[in-house]
């Protein structure tokens, strides 16, 4: 979910340079009474045109543009813009002033949600803290509401649980923070705890520790302090861990008469613990989606058209030829009875494996598709293969030589040499 600023400013930017239809429902789901006026429309176009690649400067602009139009029937996108602006720029000002405008037109952003929440909690003001406990309930309710309803697209099994488990993370470590301030001790501490269960990183541990130091158990917050600086997360940089190790010292010497003796067996048996945690969850994920951050080809499990699985693993020492397919793609028809025909000189030789690779991110109508064709139904999804092996294009022929190495990569095809160039090309993978 992090953002860089050049890109949002940018989306936003041709997005409000396209006039709103009549009647039609804006991107935050109010209608348009009716489009704007060419001259709004115009004013709009030339300040963005001004404004340039700078966050600051279109942010400028726009809320130049709604001063000057204050009735204008785009004022839900302008500040749609201006809020994801805001985050790019890192302006928590701005975050919580349009973010908030957003939401109370549409509380479906997910993205917002948890921003607003987390500007709000900068202050302890108790009034921020209930406004931001209310966006962080609606943000972990819409988190369980996806559950396992994986978006069609490229994002793998595994990935889409890991979002979701990172983004309830983010959802209880803030209501933490929010019921904590608004003196609600046990209740954050609880919170805290199903945030670091949920998703083991060094917020929520630090987290932990903070409510429960503030509830005077500062030496249960020991062992939690400990955790958020020894744990693996890639979200905590260096100033966050000295600052954990300088909190820990400060309050273990509190404890222990000004000593930081024992201390380095309390950091050793968080670094087991969590280590251990961050493993076992590892290992769960990969139960989902064995291939998740897998780069090496050869590691990847694929799951078949027809439910079946192949290893491949179980594949070295054999030459693999691959064909990237999508049921959409017009050329790959066209090479396909090509293909079948290199597939047909080398049906005697064991140690050549072809396997035919369907890149559509929607599967739904993939073996539709196979006996709508004809086409052999011993087909594998890609299942992340295609980042792995950097498939930019359909069709592509790729063949991985007897020690796992890419020998030879066809991106594209000529009709008339293809089949010979392929059986050439797996001739050599076989000599290497």
């Amino acid at each position: 979910m992090t953002l860089l600023v050049l890109p949002l400013a940018l989306a936003a930017a041709l997005a409000l340079q396209q006039p709103a239809a009549p009647g039609v429902e804006s991107t935050q789901g109010a209608q348009s009474p009716k489009t704007a006026s060419e001259e709004e429309q115009a004013a709009l176009e030339n300040a963005l045109r001004d404004a340039g690649n700078s966050p600051a400067d279109f942010i400028r602009a726009l809320e130049a543009h709604l001063a000057r139009y204050p009735g204008t029937p785009r004022r839900a996108e302008i500040e749609a813009a201006l809020a994801k602006a805001a985050i790019g720029a890192g302006d928590e000002r701005r975050i919580v002033e349009y973010g908030e405008r957003v939401l109370a037109r549409d509380d479906t952003d997910f993205q917002l949600l948890e921003r607003v929440s987390r500007e709000l909690l900068g202050s302890d003001a108790k009034d921020r803290a209930a406004r931001a406990l209310k966006y962080a309930r609606r943000y972990e309710n819409l988190l369980l509401e996806a559950g396992d309803n994986k978006p069609s697209g490229s994002v793998s099994p595994g990935e889409w649980r890991e979002e979701l488990e990172r983004g309830l993370g983010r959802a209880y470590v803030l209501q933490a923070r929010a019921t904590g301030n608004l003196g609600r001790i046990d209740e954050a501490v609880a919170l805290a705890q199903k945030s670091f269960d949920t998703y083991p990183n060094a917020e929520s541990a630090r987290e932990i520790a903070r409510w429960l130091a503030r509830s005077g158990r500062e030496e249960e917050a020991v062992p939690h302090l400990a955790d958020a600086f020894v744990i693996a997360d890639p979200r905590q940089d260096d100033a966050h861990r000295a600052a954990d190790r300088a909190r820990l010292g400060e309050l273990y010497r509190k404890l222990h008469g000004g000593s930081e003796q024992g201390l380095g067996d309390i950091v050793l048996q968080a670094y087991d613990r969590t280590s251990a945690l961050i493993n076992e969850r590892r290992l769960r994920i990969k139960r989902i989606d064995p291939n998740l951050r897998e780069t090496d080809p050869m590691q990847f499990t694929l799951t078949g058209v027809q439910g079946d699985t192949l290893s491949m693993q179980s594949l070295k020492g054999k030459v693999v030829v691959m064909d990237f397919w999508a049921t959409w793609c017009g050329p790959c028809r066209v090479q396909h009875p090509l293909y079948e025909e290199v597939k047909r000189r080398f049906k005697d030789r064991g140690d050549v494996v072809f396997l035919s690779i369907n890149a559509d991110e929607n599967r739904a109508g993939v073996e539709e598709f196979l006996e709508k064709n004809r086409w052999d139904k011993r087909v594998y999804y890609e299942s992340g293969l295609s980042a792995a092996l950097r498939i930019s294009a359909i069709p592509t022929a790729l063949i991985i030589n007897r020690r796992g190495e890419i020998a030879s990569r066809m991106s594209g095809f000529v009709p008339d040499r293809f089949v010979d160039l392929l059986t050439e090309r797996i001739k050599q993978a076989l000599t290497e």
